[in-house]
């Protein structure tokens, strides 16, 4: 379908990968296996870079030219972000997207593949290893459900009121807008979730099953396939200190990412959840 990667065989890579080294590991980790990085919520297995390694290597024989730019090679060195501000295609890769999930044997975890070309996220892929399920998106096309069995387009179902939404925020947004609730203020507020894996929030926020999400500190890795996913799904997702459509940076941005159905509901997200905006950036 259209230009660019291979939709096939970009999902059959990542299903091959998680077959040979992510499934394997789950729930068998000896405590070897597993290193902090930056402390006890920040961890990394054998799983995550032996998948990077392996997936790296499949994408760019797959795409000549392109270069890969994996979550634990970039924490290592910042500088490999600014691959995308280059001229060569990027292939951005979380091999295992929610790693503490994993680690504690909870099945909640994905492997997020993104492609970007000339600044823009062109296309993406979020696979489910569990379900061996795949929602994945080219710029222009749509969004797509792969199953084993079939595939079939994801479109958002008519947005709710915001208060009958239920979204992703994180702990401390959530607290403080409680805290808001308990200082008196009349608020309609949603219900709230955290998966503990952005990738599985975007496959559910494609899917229709969450009904918008708000994140901060944005990895590119993290969100650029997602990102991508949900808007040709027919979401809107914006940076809040510019109101600007989220572009992958060559940095980890500083800044407040918010998705929802669409502008209307966006709006009414901004207002009822007061999130900070962070650094805007192009």
């Amino acid at each position: 379908m259209g230009v660019g990667p291979d939709a096939d065989k970009v999902i059959a890579i990542m299903r091959r990968v998680a077959a040979a080294e992510i499934m394997p590991r789950f729930g068998k980790l000896s405590p070897g296996e597993v290193t902090e990085k930056c402390g006890p919520k920040d961890l990394v297995t054998i799983a995550d870079t032996l998948a990077e390694a392996a997936l790296g290597e499949a994408l760019t024989r797959l795409w000549p030219g392109s270069v890969a730019v994996g979550e634990e090679a970039a924490d290592a060195d910042t500088g490999l972000l600014q691959a995308l501000a280059g001229d060569a295609p990027v292939w951005l890769i979380d091999p295992v997207d929610g790693t503490n999930n994993y680690v504690r044997g909870v099945a909640c975890f994905a492997v997020i593949i993104g492609f970007c070309a000339g600044g823009d996220i062109r296309a993406g892929w979020i696979h489910d290893p569990i379900a061996d399920t795949t929602i994945w998106a080219k710029e222009g096309e749509g969004t797509w459900l792969d199953t084993e069995a079939a595939r079939r387009r994801l479109r958002l179902p008519p947005p709710k009121a915001v208060a009958q939404m239920t979204g992703s925020l994180g702990y401390r947004w959530s607290k403080r807008l409680k805290e808001r609730l308990k200082a008196g203020i009349g608020l309609s507020v949603p219900r709230f979730v955290r998966y503990g894996c952005t990738g599985r929030e975007y496959m559910d926020l494609a899917a229709g099953r969450l009904d918008f999400a708000a994140y901060t500190r944005l990895k590119p890795w993290d969100h650029a396939a997602g990102v991508l996913i949900y808007r040709e799904a027919g979401g809107i997702a914006q940076v809040i200190a510019n109101e600007r459509p989220y572009r992958p940076q060559p940095a980890i941005s500083e800044t407040t990412l918010l998705l929802a159905p669409n502008q209307a509901c966006w709006r009414g997200l901004k207002s009822t959840l007061d999130l900070p905006g962070g650094r805007a950036t192009s």
